[in-house]
This record gives structure tokens, sequence and C-alpha cells, in this order.
């Protein structure tokens, strides 16, 4: 998902906790993921967009169902954690490359005391990646993937390191990940992604847009795909933004 040059500033109207009116950066800079953090694992934030019948994507995208508002959201939250995670099918698909491209989006993460550029973090079970992924291609890109494979990606221009278990242990990996000193990560899902995390009780919060749009059978992935858990998992609303029509909402999971 990426924001058009010199898009200029949204105005989200806050309906709760109590009204008001911000920006999508003043809404992230409220967000204080890394305080919350649990003590075995970083914070897990999940960010989602889906339309009013709860489609996640279009042909496969989410540039059909998201808007300048939703962008500067999604680009916003990524100046307020360590690391972002995504599953190697929506890394494809969407085309991933560095992840703040924006200078003045990188001088947000250094005043709140981050790395100028986060660490991306991908799920791969069986490795399959490209190095001419624009991610993997990108030499600014320190990449961590998480995967029950042996191999290793030659030739990329990223510094791309690995977490190996077999099967992929994903609490296991948020462990490790803290023992490095990651605090906080945004998932970017796909769904398959989020249903494991779900699974695991490794999601801490949910951010999700939702459009104005219906897709019907065009867009056949929701924001959570099959998880195998007993009953469903609570969540608790946290805050409502409203722009043009569109929901803002934040949930606390669990």
């Amino acid at each position: 998902m990426t924001a058009a040059r010199n898009e200029p500033p949204v105005t989200l109207r806050r309906l709760l906790p109590s009204p008001g009116a911000l920006t999508a950066d003043e809404h992230a800079a409220s967000l204080d993921f890394v305080r919350r953090a649990p003590a075995a694992r970083p914070f897990v934030a999940v960010n989602m967009v889906a339309t009013v019948d709860g489609r996640a994507t279009v042909a496969g995208r989410t540039a059909p169902i998201s808007s300048v508002a939703d962008r500067q959201l999604f680009h916003a939250l990524r100046t307020r954690v360590d690391a972002v995670m995504v599953g190697a099918g929506t890394l494809r698909e969407e085309r991933y490359g560095r992840l703040v491209r924006d200078p003045q989006r990188r001088e947000q993460r250094l005043a709140a005391g981050l790395a100028a550029d986060p660490l991306a973090i991908v799920v791969s079970g069986r490795l399959d990646l490209s190095c001419d992924l624009p991610l993997l291609a990108d030499a600014a890109s320190h990449v961590i993937v998480i995967t029950a494979s042996e191999a290793s990606l030659d030739g990329c221009a990223a510094h791309v390191e690995y977490l190996r278990s077999s099967p992929v242990d994903l609490a296991d990996a948020l462990s490790r990940l803290g023992d490095r000193g990651v605090r906080s990560i945004l998932c970017e899902g796909g769904p398959g992604l989020n249903a494991s995390l779900l699974a695991g009780g490794l999601i801490d919060e949910l951010h999700i847009t939702t459009v104005g749009k219906l897709a019907g059978a065009a867009g056949a992935l929701s924001i959570v795909g099959p998880a195998p858990i007993d009953e469903p998992v609570g969540a608790r609303l946290a805050s409502l933004l409203e722009c043009d029509g569109e929901l803002f909402a934040r949930y606390s999971i669990g």
C-alpha cells in the first residue's frame, strides 16, 4: 500500500473514547505499544482494511478497497513500532518494498526513539521467496525470515537473517525476537498469518479500517483465515475514528 506524494493530511473525527479531531500521525503518536508489551514477547498489533461485507482484498489486492485516510493511517502506524511483520503471500501480492520510504516518517521514528527503518519480519514456512521482490532487493532493508526451511536466500541486496523451527513456531519466534530487543510489532497480514497469531494468543490489538464498499466474491479473503480456536476471542473497542463514512476501529484482544 503506497501513499500518493504530497497528500495533505486528512482530518479524522474521533468518536471514542472522547470526541475530537486529529490526523493519522497524531493518532499514531498517542499509541505507546512498547509500554504495553508483555514480559515474554513483543506487543503485536494487527492492522487490516475490510469492506462492510468483510472482504480484505479484491482480486488479491488491498488497493481497490483502500482510501487516502486508510493509507495515511497505514503509514503512520509504521512509525510507532520496532518491526513490521507480513506473511510471504502478502509480501508477494502487495510487492512490499522499503517499509518507510518517506524521509519525514523516518525522522518521526527517530524522534520516537526508534531506528529510522523498522525491522521487516517475513513468515514463510517453505521459504518461497525470491530476491527480486522489492523488499529483498532493497539494500536499506533488514529482514528476518521466520521459516521451517533449512535453505537460505542467495543474492538478496537486503540484509537477511533467519529464525528457524520445524514446524514454524510463532510463539517461540516472537520470544526470540524479544530477546533481540524487539518490543513492538505491527502485523499487516495476510489472513493466514493473522489466524495463526490469533490461535496462539499472540495478538494484543486489532486496528481495522471498514470502508463503505461491497466486494462480494471479488475479494475471497477475510481479515482472519480459518483459525483452530475452540470459541470466539473477545475484542474490546478501545477507540473509534471516522472520515468520509469510513470507520477506523482499534480493539484490545483477549
